[in-house]
């Protein structure tokens, strides 16, 4: 820092608020630490007793915080957001669509690691709305070394560190499998659940088949339904490993390939999940989804909803915060369940 005199100090970098008292109407800082002073500032200055400044005394190879600010955020932004105005060093990121937010961890942890910047997000692989706040960051000091942002920006390499990802239109099938649906002895109480939980997104429904318990005939509906253009099929019931139970087979007779039957996840342990060519997913839902709030299906749905194929990594990951505690009320997501 130097002092300087007010009057010089057009061009300069503050290194402290400087507070305004209006008795009865504002105690507040009038310019804040960091501001660049104008010829427009120095009669507001002096109108609060600021005769002398303490300034930033720019030096080679250093850089002031929103300098710094601007690198940090292109390293962070990616697809379907923006940027809100820097200030004292933070800028902000905001969702342009409504999406899935993907994160690179790793680079997170890494420039975070660096000290003198910071980076804080929300959860990745969970949706957000257009407008909602998406990440936070900020350059810690008024100055930074240069170097010290080549080092981030060396090890954020090519590709952001957030996207948010939009969801695609699905064309959905719906088997609805058991016995005691197929023969009326009951109503069939699970695909109202889906249904309602698909709702929430881009999807259409072109076609509903409900079977007995022979694989066979599940198979044949399953198929029936990709002929039909559906390319996301959901299947209810059978799951469990009861001799009727027989969905998983059916599905791995359909001609699919399998990701995993079984998840780490509570409700939802019974899931399964497969894929028909590259990218149409099968889905087996275990009898859970029809009476818990929430379950494995709420935490994979959204993701699926934006054409991202699940691996078994994927699913193995969600078995820390895998366990849904039942809240007497439940705060989904906003909560610890799938994070």
């Amino acid at each position: 820092m130097k002092l300087i005199k007010t009057e010089e100090a057009i061009g300069h970098v503050l290194c402290h608020d400087i507070t305004q008292i209006i008795k009865g109407e504002t105690k507040d800082a009038v310019f804040r630490k960091g501001h660049v002073v104008t010829e427009k500032d120095i009669p507001v200055l002096l109108s609060v007793g600021k005769e002398h400044l303490y300034v930033w005394e720019k030096e080679e190879g250093m850089l002031h915080e929103n300098e710094a600010a601007e690198i940090l955020r292109e390293i962070c932004q990616g697809k379907n957001m923006h940027p809100s105005d820097v200030k004292e060093g933070k800028i902000e990121l905001i969702a342009d669509c409504d999406g899935v937010l993907k994160i690179n961890r790793e680079k997170l942890r890494q420039i975070n690691s660096l000290g003198e910047m910071m980076i804080a997000s929300r959860h990745g692989d969970f949706p957000v709305k257009r407008g909602d706040k998406i990440a936070g960051t900020r350059v810690i000091p008024l100055v930074i070394a240069n170097e010290k942002m080549d080092q981030a920006k060396h090890l954020a390499g090519t590709e952001p560190i957030f996207d948010v990802i939009p969801y695609v239109h699905k064309k959905v099938g719906i088997v609805t499998t058991g016995s005691e649906v197929y023969y009326h002895r009951i109503e069939d109480s699970f695909t109202p659940v889906i249904k309602e939980k698909l709702s929430e997104y881009d999807t259409e429904i072109l076609g509903h088949i409900i079977c007995n318990d022979e694989h066979e005939m599940i198979t044949d509906a399953i198929q029936t339904l990709l002929k039909k253009g559906c390319n996301m099929i959901i299947c209810t019931g059978g799951m469990s490993v009861d001799p009727d139970d027989r969905t998983p087979l059916a599905i791995k007779n359909a001609g699919t390939r399998i990701v995993s039957y079984g998840a780490p996840v509570l409700p939802g342990a019974m899931f399964l999940l497969a894929y028909f060519g590259d990218d149409v997913p099968i889905i087996g839902l275990p009898g859970c989804v029809m009476y818990a709030k929430r379950t494995i299906f709420d935490l994979v749905l959204p993701r699926i909803l934006t054409g991202e194929v699940i691996t078994k990594d994927d699913l193995n990951i969600l078995g820390e915060g895998g366990l849904c505690l039942n809240c007497p009320v439940c705060t989904f997501p906003n909560c610890g369940f799938g994070k």
